[in-house]
């Protein structure tokens, strides 16, 4: 499922605070910014790469700063604060690494969800590979094991990377499909759909946390969430086919169709 760091937000002191390295700093930082937030401090979580939220959102010390910025009022489900501006944004190359292309159900899962997104008829396209005339770019990367984990956007550009585990190459490939286009979703700022309740699609978890940033709801989608009610949910369901459903098609031609 999704990636969990072993390491909690309380792991080097107090909210990290005296740890030494610049990196832990930052990381502190990230992780004071989303408290002030609305965060849940049970739902951060800190790894090598960086300090996480609702388990495979990956946070940057610019995007926390923005969050804070932003302020408004939060609702329910689907969107962060931070989205891609649409008038910046054109085309966004998807870049996989040489490693994500060796493993051949990776690479079919990318290529089906790059479909996915270009069919709603955004206000940006999205292409495999570094092309001229990319406003923004997203590696495609890969870890070992069952992970999959992304950001959200900042300065009005997708977060750059989306991490696949390898462990996924053997699943179906409906299931890998679904992956990506989760973690893609994430880079453009989708929150999970039961983002204040995981416990709907993973049977354990709370609430991701809310306030200025955290889950604003978009208009036209519901509320509330169940299974296989959105592909943003926490958790895979038991069948995924990998598709949109028709309150995911709703919520980005809101947010991105011109």
């Amino acid at each position: 499922m999704f990636k969990r760091a072993a390491v909690l937000v309380v792991g080097c002191g107090a909210l990290l605070s005296g740890c030494g390295t610049d990196l832990e700093k930052e990381n502190q930082e990230i992780i004071s910014n989303l408290v002030e937030a609305g965060f849940q401090a049970g739902d951060i979580t800190v790894a090598e790469e960086g300090v996480y939220v609702g388990g495979d959102a990956l946070v940057s010390v610019e995007a926390s700063r923005e969050m804070l910025q932003s302020g408004g009022a939060s609702a329910e489900q689907y969107r962060t604060t931070n989205v891609v501006s649409t008038s910046l944004v054109k085309k966004i190359c998807i870049n996989p690494t040489a490693t994500f292309n060796s493993y051949s159900r990776l690479s079919q899962g990318l290529d089906l969800a790059i479909q996915n997104y270009n069919a709603l008829g955004l206000c940006f396209t999205m292409v495999r590979g570094t092309t001229t005339g990319c406003n923004a770019t997203i590696v495609a990367t890969t870890a070992p094991g069952m992970v999959y984990n992304s950001g959200f956007p900042s300065g009005g550009r997708p977060y750059g990377t989306i991490t696949i585990g390898t462990g996924w190459n053997t699943s179906p490939l409906d299931t890998v499909e679904h992956v990506v286009t989760h973690e893609l979703g994430h880079a453009l700022g989708m929150r999970h759909s039961d983002y204040y309740s995981q416990v709907i699609s993973c049977g354990t978890g709370g609430n991701e946390g809310t306030a200025g940033v955290g889950a604003i709801l978009i208009p036209g989608t519901p509320a509330t969430s169940y299974v296989n009610g959105s592909i943003f949910n926490a958790c895979l369901p038991p069948n995924p086919t990998g598709e949109f459903t028709s309150t995911d098609i709703t919520a980005l031609t809101y947010l991105y169709r011109c």
